[in-house]
């Protein structure tokens, strides 16, 4: 499965990995959109629209809340667009999300929870799923709602092995795992890190886990899938030629929609965040520093 990813995971990525990969069989099994929200008592603009454009693709849309209100507004909204598959995060570890309750916080609110899955109940022509991290401070957060979490109607559960305070640094505590599969009867996803085709094979063999989750290893290695079906670690040349082919289609795309050069520079320069490890310092500075769209181009044809 392809993580959602705020600012990353948007329809024109989706689109271009999906197709760029599929001839390699390196199409995620899933793709879910960044999680849309209630912004000053409203869902946001954007979030629906992103929503929208999931929907033929069989993208799942993911929602963020902080308490019932919020999640019978996203829902419904989803719902009358035509979903029939939504993802609840659990799991958001940036400190504004779950100091107002939403994200990791969730996991010390069993009350609230417990309202979700009645809601969830009452809702069976709708497939729900979870993302979720280990707690907010302490590696055993989780207990506390694994049981209604256990009982709720859940294709999966997607599990970033981190407490929410560790954001993305640090040790993960996959060594969790089998006490979730034990406690949670639902198939556990595992997440975070996952940036080889060893891992993705490591995480297939692990007891209890029945899938992996790839977010910010496939926005610099999107071949990552297909090397691990094929069974072959790629060039370094394939990769970057499967990377700059995703940004052709993603360029594109962006130029339709944006108006004029400033715009559509602050929203490619995004798109190579996560890739330095693969285009290497040099590039990745290059990039960024870039300050009109012929510079961009130019560092663009520069990579290797």
């Amino acid at each position: 499965m392809a993580a959602p990813l705020q600012g990353h995971t948007d329809a024109h990525w989706r689109a271009a990995h999906a197709l760029t990969m599929a001839p390699h069989s390196g199409a995620a099994h899933c793709y879910f959109t960044p999680f849309a929200r209630v912004e000053h008592g409203e869902i946001r603009r954007r979030d629906l629209r992103d929503a929208a454009a999931a929907l033929s693709s069989g993208t799942v849309p993911q929602i963020l809340f902080r308490d019932i209100r919020e999640w019978d507004m996203l829902t419904a909204a989803l719902v009358e667009q035509g979903h029939r598959r939504i993802d609840l995060n659990l799991g958001c570890p940036f400190p504004p999300q779950v100091k107002h309750g939403r994200g990791a916080a969730l996991l010390r609110q069993p009350d609230l929870l417990q309202s979700v899955a009645e809601r969830m109940s009452a809702m069976p022509e709708v497939s729900f799923s979870v993302k979720m991290r280990l707690g907010v401070e302490s590696t055993d957060e989780w207990q506390q709602v694994a049981p209604v979490i256990a009982a709720m109607p859940l294709t999966h559960v997607a599990v970033h092995t981190r407490t929410a305070r560790e954001q993305y640094a640090g040790n993960l505590h996959n060594d969790v795992i089998p006490a979730i599969a034990a406690a949670i009867p639902h198939p556990i996803i595992l997440n975070g890190d996952i940036t080889t085709p060893e891992l993705i094979a490591e995480a297939a063999a692990m007891p209890g886990v029945a899938g992996a989750m790839i977010g910010r290893a496939l926005h610099c290695r999107p071949s990552l899938i297909a090397e691990w079906r094929e069974g072959r670690e790629w060039s370094q040349e394939e990769r970057i030629a499967a990377l700059l082919a995703i940004h052709e289609q993603v360029l594109s795309a962006r130029r339709e929609l944006l108006c004029g050069d400033a715009q559509l520079l602050t929203a490619m320069r995004t798109f190579w965040e996560y890739a330095e490890p693969e285009i290497g310092h040099k590039a990745a500075k290059a990039l960024r520093k870039a300050s009109s769209m012929p510079k961009y181009h130019a560092a663009v044809a520069a990579i290797e």
